[in-house]
């Protein structure tokens, strides 16, 4: 008998763990540290990619990389409706104009074909970018997506978040894991409690353009450098020094505010704690995989659920999605059973913000239906088979009770 509730997403820390965060904690620094460096060089490394960038949030990281990508006001960028707002919002920070793209009815991901057929209705220029998103762990075919985007001279944002580990097979017949840098000009990720690595919150930026870098170190930290090849001005070490120095050397004190950034930086202390996390990542991938075979074989040929019929090449199961009949019903039955389910997403432009900016019932059909039935069970590496068994259990009594 389960006694204690089960949620959709829960974070696993270790002894491991803590011994990391305390190390952090005891040492010189709790921030703009060492730690910091090793997080980022070790995701890279895991990923794929040249450069990572650590930041405070996902959220963060999807605001620095529209701002590197020159989103200005009305530049117009196409993403997807299903998905976490912020995939979105981080267009309208900088005053552009989000344009949704219906979804793939049977992937749930950004489909290409919708946004051709945007890209088609316009003038080429019209558009900037796309924001294809790794949705519930599955990879975007990003190739196609680039042969795209360069056909109509428009940069890729990937929105990683749900995704790190994950993959696609490209036209070569190769691996293409999520954020390496090949196909996207940015990707990005999140460490939230819930995700695959959690540093409590945090996010990275990851790319193989080593300006984009640039931009992004330098937007991180309030626009400031202390990189002196950079520094703008001939006679700078003169005003630097107040003209008290005849060597032609900048003081350890002086930099420079070059852009208006942000405080978007990540401790050490949460960098410990990621890279921690980061050792047992595969590990945690492998059993996200059990356990989405588990509920694939439970729920094929179920007339009421429509859940994946088998693994996905890939997938990084983020999340484990059904389309329940009486879906309403459904998630009070589970939580009536201590089994907190969730919903992803109610579509981003039916939110009364993006409504106010035009959008309405009927726009995207196809995902207003997957929201209508969506309904995300628990999925997380310690979720244990009993727990599991019980919550296929309590599915199944409520459509045959």
């Amino acid at each position: 008998m389960i006694q204690k509730s089960i949620p959709y997403g829960r974070q696993h820390i270790t002894g491991a763990d803590v011994q990391a965060v305390k190390e952090a904690l005891l040492s010189d620094y709790l921030t703009q540290g060492p730690r910091i460096r090793e997080f980022e060089e070790n995701f890279a490394g895991y990923i794929g990619c040249k450069y990572a960038v650590a930041v405070s949030n996902g959220t963060a990281a999807l605001h620095l990389s529209a701002i590197a990508l020159g989103v200005k006001p009305g530049a117009k960028v196409i993403t997807t409706p299903i998905t976490f707002v912020a995939s979105a919002n981080c267009v309208r920070y900088c005053g552009g104009e989000v344009v949704f793209a219906d979804i793939d009815p049977l992937t749930y991901l950004l489909d290409i074909n919708s946004v051709r057929k945007i890209l088609e209705s316009s003038p080429k220029g019209t558009y900037q970018g796309i924001i294809p998103v790794d949705f519930a762990g599955r990879a975007v075919h990003l190739e196609e997506f680039r042969r795209l985007a360069d056909e109509y001279g428009l940069w890729i944002l990937e929105d990683a978040c749900h995704a790190p580990g994950g993959y696609f097979i490209d036209s070569g017949n190769a691996k293409q894991f999520c954020g390496n840098g090949r196909y996207a000009d940015l990707a990005i990720f999140s460490f939230h409690p819930v995700k695959h690595i959690a540093c409590g919150e945090g996010g990275m930026i990851t790319t193989n353009d080593e300006n984009l870098y640039n931009k992004l170190l330098l937007y991180r930290t309030h626009g400031i450098t202390k990189n002196e090849t950079v520094f703008h001005y001939e006679n700078s070490i003169e005003f630097a020094t107040g003209g008290c120095s005849a060597e032609p050397a900048y003081p350890g004190w002086y930099m420079e505010m070059q852009e208006l950034g942000y405080n978007y930086r990540l401790t050490d202390i949460q960098a410990a704690l990621g890279n921690s996390q980061l050792k047992r990542a595969d590990e945690g991938l492998e059993r996200r995989r059990e356990i989405a075979k588990i509920y694939n074989d439970s729920f094929r040929n179920k007339t009421y659920i429509k859940g994946q019929s088998g693994l996905i090449d890939g997938h990084a199961y983020h999340l484990y999605v059904i389309e329940a009949d009486d879906r309403l019903n459904l998630y009070n039955h589970l939580r009536n059973n201590s089994i907190y389910s969730q919903i992803h997403y109610i579509p981003a432009h039916l939110m009364p913000y993006y409504r106010r900016l035009g959008y309405k019932e009927g726009d995207l059909p196809l995902a207003e239906n997957y929201y209508k039935h969506c309904i995300s069970l628990p999925m997380f590496p310690t979720l244990s088979n009993e727990e599991q068994k019980y919550v296929i259990e309590t599915i199944d009594h409520f459509y045959t009770k």
